[in-house]
């Protein structure tokens, strides 16, 4: 089976995070993986995207326009970015976080609402899966990791599922990182049960 992700966020999140995660639990399980970040805007708020694409053992790095079976956004505006490149009928996570940049603040561009980013994203046919920070639970105190509630979500409510397990997923996440397992878990296991606001 051939799956292409496309990964928008802005640095800071770990929206490449998601895309490393997800590439060493398939390549582990031996599956044909290619994972293409585009780093050179990963300092904490640029904007950071990331293809991955599993299943072809030669394939070019840039997922062609309306092709990626999954698109997973972790900024509400960054979102619109990754919206021509999902196929109609694939899925789109669309998690509603904002990280408004500089010239929002200062009053000197608008910053796009939450339906309007929807509304885009479903006129493409796309299945749209909207999640909000607000969702997040909390592990002493503070929220957990974003982007691993979505990697949950991913495993439950989309074709992701079907290549890797939760199960796989769960103890691949227990050994990346040792240190900081319960609170992982706890955002994991969140996303597996979590499910999208109504748009």
């Amino acid at each position: 089976m051939m799956y292409d992700i496309y990964l928008v966020g802005v640095g800071g999140q770990g929206i490449l995070t998601i895309g490393s995660l997800i590439a060493e639990a398939a390549e582990k399980k031996g599956l044909a993986v290619n994972f293409f970040p585009s780093k050179g805007m990963a300092q904490r708020g640029g904007f950071v995207k990331a293809q991955l694409r599993i299943g072809r053992e030669e394939v070019g790095p840039n997922i062609p326009e309306k092709n990626a079976d999954l698109a997973i956004s972790m900024e509400l505006s960054e979102s619109l970015k990754a919206v021509r490149y999902c196929k109609p009928g694939g899925d789109y996570i669309l998690f509603a976080d904002i990280w408004a940049p500089t010239e929002v603040s200062l009053g000197k561009a608008a910053y796009p609402k939450l339906e309007e980013v929807q509304q885009k994203i479903t006129a493409s046919g796309i299945h749209l899966h909207t999640l909000m920070p607000n969702q997040l639970p909390v592990y002493h105190d503070l929220p957990v990791q974003a982007n691993l509630f979505l990697v949950g979500y991913a495993i439950a409510h989309t074709a992701l599922g079907t290549l890797l397990s939760a199960d796989e997923l769960e103890v691949f996440i227990q050994k990346k990182w040792t240190t900081e397992a319960e609170a992982n878990l706890c955002a994991y296991h969140a996303g597996l049960k979590a499910k999208a606001i109504q748009a």
